[in-house]
């Protein structure tokens, strides 16, 4: 098969969009800022009681896959959806964007899962996620082929709450190992690193991983630290390739002996923040695969999570090839 840039592993999620003020936050017992993991009884409740919402294809990889599809990358995507209508909208959505995604859906129950996202006047957004069909991904849904192909495979920290998914990353890494490729996670969220620091900290540290994102508060929980610079320290020294978002403060790359730091692009409106993470990933990854400099990926990057937070919902609904074009970081294509 041809060769791709990146290959993205997660949990295969349509996004329910919804504004909502914080105090339906607190008479609803929801985290803010956080990804809540809920049942189907509470995703039912929550979505009776949502006000006008859109729906999206989404999860944290599948964002990222579809971002760098956007930036004229070739990316493909492992997730798991069930035999169903939100199961056919994720499929028509992700491969419409360019991704290659032909991970076999289940037959049967659960059902493909959702997230039902509040965003709040600040542009902070409340997942509330009911993983349906995501818990069965596993070792079987692993193409040999399309890992092998892939200069880097990317997978979510939240596909670590599923147990089998660990069996199929952990497959996937030993073959683009193998393969001479690299491998690369984000944390995902603080809630998550709370539950497997020990796991992500291995992962690291014996070299299953390759590069890691994380934003501040990700990093400084990994370490247990209140200090961003110590946290940045030890994961440049546990891991190849250390990225830190910072929000509207940007972001720093720090390899052994490098430390690159950039700023975030100048926005109009903070909209909602749904996705700023994931497109961060698919600029960074989009210029890495493609032989860029850590200062170019980092403002790859930046550009993909500003220009998102700008819009409701955590797709690009613009080309960001353009957008880099027009920004001087990719070049314009020469004509024949």
């Amino acid at each position: 098969m041809d060769e791709l840039d990146v290959l993205c592993v997660g949990n295969a999620i349509v996004d329910i969009i919804a504004r909502c003020e914080d105090t339906f936050l607190i008479e609803n017992h929801i985290t803010k800022a956080a990804m809540n993991l809920i049942d189907a009884d509470r995703a039912q409740l929550l979505y009776d009681r949502m006000g006008p919402a859109v729906e999206a294809s989404g999860g944290s990889a599948g964002n990222t896959a579809a971002g760098i599809a956007s930036f004229g990358g070739k990316s493909a995507f492992f997730g798991k959806v069930a035999r169903d209508h939100l199961g056919e909208i994720y499929r028509h959505d992700i491969t419409a964007q360019g991704v290659v995604f032909e991970t076999k859906p289940l037959d049967g129950p659960p059902p493909t899962a959702r997230s039902m996202i509040f965003v709040t006047p600040d542009g902070e957004r409340s997942m509330n996620t009911y993983l349906g069909a995501c818990v069965e991904l596993g070792p079987e849904d692993v193409d040999d082929t399309i890992v092998a192909a892939s200069k880097v495979t990317y997978f979510e920290g939240y596909l670590w709450d599923p147990p089998r998914a660990k069996e199929a990353i952990r497959n996937c890494a030993a073959i683009a190992h193998a393969s001479g490729r690299e491998v690369s996670m984000t944390l995902s969220d603080p809630f998550c690193v709370d539950r497997y620091r020990d796991e992500f900290l291995d992962l690291m540290r014996s070299g299953t991983v390759d590069i890691v994102f994380a934003n501040e508060h990700e990093a400084m929980s990994l370490y247990q630290t209140a200090s961003l610079e110590a946290a940045i320290e030890a994961m440049e020294a546990d891991c190849k390739l250390a990225i830190v978002t910072l929000s509207e403060r940007g972001s720093i790359v720090a390899r052994k002996g490098e430390r690159v730091s950039v700023d975030a692009i100048k926005i109009r409106e903070l909209v909602d923040t749904t996705g700023a993470g994931d497109l961060y990933a698919s600029g960074f990854l989009y210029g890495y695969t493609n032989g860029r400099s850590l200062e170019d990926c980092a403002r790859l990057g930046s550009l993909a999570a500003g220009l998102v937070i700008q819009q409701i919902g955590p797709r690009p609904h613009l080309s960001l090839k353009q957008a880099g074009i027009d920004s001087g970081l990719i070049a314009e294509p020469v004509s024949s």
